[in-house]
């Protein structure tokens, strides 16, 4: 078309290559557009997100995975951006972005989903997956394979093409809508393997570990149906329809659905569980705190009733005490706190406890004596008590007494 004859909705400095852009009434390229670049901003967005929640991720096992989701937002947004190539129209330029980063953009994502199912089984099997360096060289591995088969196959195909007077556009884009299938295989094989790595992980037993694995077989699962769906319309329905038109639209729809296929299912739930604390995390050693569960004077209490046979208090050869008896009810940690130090507490000793006795035993003789024996019997009284408290002490009787006669008489001396 001429600049003349431009479409209703298109300019007429648009060339015809991005007619489909802003056909009105071609819509189906302004709605793959508008998902398009809305798929562009959300995973921009979502990697911002991903970087910036790094430094806040307490979860060691699953920040070694962060390099892995980085890589798949990178690669989806890469296949947001190859759908503008199948919207336009074609020339070489377009034609070799299609047929080179259409498998390289696709074995690009799952190959990161594949090596994160691996260490998922992994980790099942051996308690620890590997590190995450490990994990973005096996998908750096199997995404090297399918460039070297793409890039390949362009030099078969574009370089040692015999040349022909047509413009060289002629040869980028006059391939097979089969050939162009037949490219993509190693890509399916990824496919498969997502699939079959994620099954194992959902037997995990660990809820979050098998929330991941339903997600990446999600994801997996929808992406075959949507393959399913394209090739079959690529190869065999559009021409049955007799409309070889679709083709492209049939791709560029393809494209952008499993996309957000990646974004929806995989990269967005992973992002949102990146943030949650681990659950099999060990708990923090009393050390670790500043200020201990329980005081000092609390712990020697736990101590001494564990070990009631052990003295409290410190041992001294000339005094000591019975020791305490374990109580039976439970002890308050604040009891031992009655407002003195306890170097400070009295403690009795033998010689204390026998004067003590001695003096409760003879005022109450005394007592006795005053009430009904005269006055010089008190001598009888009082020596009658002391005897009895020498001889139970192993003590010599006092020389102000001694007995007169039979021993039933006493006579005071001076």
């Amino acid at each position: 078309m001429g600049p003349t004859s431009a479409p209703k909705g298109c300019g007429s400095s648009i060339t015809s290559l991005y007619y489909n852009l802003c056909d009105l009434a071609t819509v189906w390229g302004i709605v793959v557009e508008a998902i398009a670049a809305a798929g562009v901003v959300t995973s921009f967005v979502l990697f911002v997100i991903l970087m910036a929640s790094l430094p806040f991720v307490s979860h060691k096992k699953r920040k070694s995975m962060v390099i892995l989701q980085a890589s798949v937002l990178v690669f989806t947004l890469g296949l947001f951006g190859l759908t503008f190539a199948f919207i336009v129209g074609q020339d070489f330029t377009t034609c070799m972005a299609r047929r080179f980063l259409f498998g390289v953009l696709f074995s690009g994502c799952l190959a990161c989903l594949v090596m994160h199912g691996l260490w998922l089984a992994l980790l099942e099997r051996l308690d620890q997956g590997p590190r995450g360096w490990m994990m973005c060289l096996g998908a750096l591995a199997l995404w090297l394979v399918e460039v070297i088969i793409n890039t390949e196959w362009l030099i078969v195909t574009v370089v040692r093409s015999p040349l022909r007077t047509s413009s060289i556009s002629d040869l980028s884009c006059s391939i097979a809508n089969k050939d162009f299938v037949m490219a993509l295989i190693y890509v399916m094989a990824l496919m498969l393997a997502v699939v079959l790595m994620a099954v194992p992980s959902l037997t995990h037993k660990h809820k979050q570990w098998r929330r991941d694995g339903a997600f990446m077989l999600a994801a997996g699962l929808f992406t075959i149906a949507i393959w399913v769906a394209w090739i079959v319309m690529y190869i065999h329905g559009n021409q049955v329809a007799g409309n070889p038109g679709w083709d492209d639209p049939t791709l560029a729809i393809a494209v952008v659905s499993n996309a957000w296929v990646f974004l929806g299912l995989y990269t967005i739930p992973e992002v949102c569980l990146l943030t949650q604390e681990d659950p099999d995390q060990e708990q923090p050693q009393d050390g670790d705190h500043v200020y201990p569960a329980r005081s000092l004077v609390y712990d020697n209490i736990l101590k001494e009733q564990e070990q009631p046979q052990q003295n409290i208090y410190i041992e001294n050869k000339a005094f000591c005490m019975d020791e305490p008896t374990a109580s039976k009810k439970p002890v308050s940690p604040y009891e031992v706190f009655n407002g003195q130090m306890r170097s400070g507490v009295y403690q009795p000793t033998e010689i204390a406890l026998i004067t003590k006795g001695l003096t409760k035993i003879l005022g109450s003789q005394l007592k006795k004596v005053d009430r009904s024996i005269p006055r010089k019997s008190q001598c009888h009284a009082v020596m009658m008590a002391a005897v009895s408290l020498c001889v139970s002490t192993e003590r010599p009787i006092p020389k102000y007494c001694a007995p007169q006669g039979n021993g039933t008489h006493f006579e005071s001396r001076k």
